[in-house]
């Protein structure tokens, strides 16, 4: 019995040693080493996102004139769809380009 108490202590010592050797490290959304880094890359995809949706706003625009014009009113919608999902990238590269500066 009295090899009891050290035991219990060798497992209490393997338990909490388990729990500190498993504890996950920090994990940084960006993948990438620095904070300036990080700003360069967000930046660019920032613009990257608002020349996406300028090509696809006048794509949409296009597809809507063609679509008027042939009298085909489902690739005028999808144009028009288009030019929404065109604004909403464009948007959304503005505000990242904002943030960053």
């Amino acid at each position: 019995m009295k090899s009891l108490p050290w035991i219990l202590a060798a497992v209490g010592l393997g338990v909490a040693a388990y729990v500190v050797m498993n504890t996950p490290g920090p994990e940084y959304a960006t993948g990438n080493d620095s904070i300036e880094d990080a700003a360069r890359r967000t930046a660019a995809w920032g613009s990257k996102n608002r020349i996406t949706g300028t090509g696809t706003n006048l794509g949409g625009k296009l597809k809507e004139g063609i679509g008027n014009l042939t009298g085909n009113p489902d690739l005028a919608d999808e144009g028009v769809v288009d030019q929404v999902a065109g604004s909403f990238a464009q948007a959304a590269g503005q505000t990242l380009h904002e943030f960053n500066r």
